[in-house]
C-alpha cells in the first residue's frame, strides 16, 4: 500500500499526460513555454483571483511573497510553530525575525487568539516592527481567515496564505489561494495538486504585486531579460511540469471528491479509537494528509505497520524547537498545544485513488 499513490494517478491519466509532454518535446520551448501561460490562466480561474504566477517551487513562492512585501531585517513576521520548516525559513532568509504562534487544538492551524497576544507582545517590546502574518492551510484545511483578516487589518499587517497543503480547500465557497494579500502554493509531487518535480505558484488580486513577482522570478527583469531593474532570483516553472499540471488540474475536482470520501470513511471507522480531524462548518479540506491524534502514537503506528499500512508523522518538531532558531530563545512549554501535537499526531495514507 502506498502512502500517496502517484503511480495509480499516472496510470489513470497516462495517455493525456504523455500527449501533453510529447507536445512540449515537439515544440521545444522548455522554459516558460505556452503551457506555462495556459496553466497560469487556468489556476487563476480555478482559485478565483486575478493573477496566478508560477515559479520554481513552493519555498520560492513564499520567498517571492516576502520580497514583494519588502520584508527586511528588523521586521517581525508571525507564523505558526506547527508547520513545515519553509514557512519560517523564508522569513529568516530575508533577515527578518519569525515570531511563532501556537496551534488551534481542533484544527491544528494557527490560533488567532495566540496570534493577537504575540502581536501585542512584539508591539509592547518595541524592538521589532510587526510586518506580516503567514498562515498555513495545514493538512488541507484553510486557516481561520475570517478572524486572521480582522487581526491583520486591526494591526495594519499584510496577510500571506501558505496554501501549499491547502490547494483545493475552501471557506464558504472561497477557494484556498484566494485569501490574504498574497497566497502561495507548492506543486511538490505529494501535494494535493502536484507535478513530476518541483513547482510553485503565487496568487494575488493586486496588479502591482503581480508585476513585481513576474520581475523577481526572472532575475528582476524589466522590459526584457537583459534589462534588470531590481535584484531578483531564478525561479521559473519549466514547461513540462506545466504540461503535467494542466492535465492534473483538469482531473483535480474529481480527485477532491474522492479525497473527501476517503476522509469520511476514515472518520466513520476511527472516530471511536482516535481523535480525528474535524472540519468547521462552511470549510472544505483538500486532505493533503489525514492526521490522527493518539496518546500512544508509537503503538498505534506499529499496529498499522503490522497490517501493511504506512504512516507518517507531520510534524514531530515544531519551529521553535529547531536548531536553526535556537537563538530566538524559546523554551519548552512556550507553545503547549503545538508541542503536544508534535508528540501525538500521525497520518494515514491519503490520495484520490485509495481502494
Amino acid at each position: 500500500m502506498q502512502f500517496i499513490d502517484l503511480k495509480a494517478q499516472y496510470q489513470h491519466l497516462k495517455s493525456k499526460i504523455d500527449k501533453r509532454i510529447q507536445a512540449v518535446l515537439e515544440h521545444g520551448h522548455y522554459i516558460m513555454g505556452p503551457e506555462v501561460q495556459e496553466l497560469e490562466e487556468k489556476l487563476a480561474e480555478y482559485v478565483g483571483v486575478k493573477h496566478a504566477i508560477t515559479c520554481g517551487n513552493g519555498t520560492d513562492a513564499l520567498t517571492l511573497a516576502m520580497m514583494v512585501l519588502d520584508v527586511k531585517p528588523g521586521d517581525a513576521v508571525f507564523c505558526p510553530t506547527f508547520t513545515f520548516f519553509a514557512t519560517a525559513e523564508v522569513i529568516a532568509f530575508e533577515g527578518a525575525t519569525p515570531v511563532f504562534v501556537d496551534a488551534d487544538e481542533s484544527t491544528f492551524n494557527i490560533c488567532p487568539i495566540d496570534l493577537e497576544k504575540r502581536i501585542q507582545a512584539v508591539i509592547a517590546e518595541g524592538t521589532l516592527t510587526p510586518k506580516a502574518i503567514i498562515a498555513v492551510d495545514l493538512f488541507g484545511l484553510p486557516a481561520n481567515y475570517p478572524e486572521l483578516e480582522k487581526i491583520a487589518k486591526k494591526y495594519d499587517l499584510k496577510l500571506v496564505e501558505d496554501a501549499a497543503q491547502g490547494f483545493g480547500g475552501a471557506i464558504n465557497g472561497q477557494k484556498a489561494g484566494g485569501f490574504g494579500d498574497i497566497a502561495t502554493t507548492s506543486f511538490f509531487p505529494a501535494k494535493p495538486l502536484g507535478c513530476y518535480g518541483d513547482g510553485g505558484a503565487v496568487f494575488t488580486n493586486n496588479d502591482e504585486y503581480a508585476e513585481l513577482i513576474k520581475s523577481y522570478r526572472v532575475h528582476g527583469k524589466g522590459k526584457d531579460k537583459y534589462d534588470n531593474v531590481r535584484i531578483g532570483m531564478n525561479s521559473r516553472l519549466d514547461t513540462i511540469q506545466a504540461a503535467v499540471l494542466l492535465e492534473k488540474l483538469a482531473e483535480f475536482p474529481k480527485e477532491l471528491i474522492a479525497r473527501n470520501l476517503a476522509a469520511e470513511n476514515y472518520e466513520n471507522s476511527l472516530a471511536g479509537t482516535f481523535k480525528t480531524p474535524q472540519i468547521p462548518d462552511g470549510y472544505l479540506s483538500s486532505w493533503a494528509q489525514y492526521t490522527l491524534v493518539s496518546e500512544d502514537r508509537d503503538a498505534a503506528m506499529a499496529k498499522y505497520k503490522e497490517q501493511g499500512t504506512p504512516t507518517m508523522i507531520y510534524y514531530g518538531t515544531c519551529m521553535h524547537q529547531q536548531s536553526a532558531f535556537k537563538e530566538l530563545g524559546y523554551q519548552a512549554g512556550d507553545f503547549p498545544v503545538a508541542e503536544k501535537l508534535a508528540e501525538t499526531v500521525f497520518s494515514l495514507p491519503m490520495h484520490g485513488y485509495l481502494k
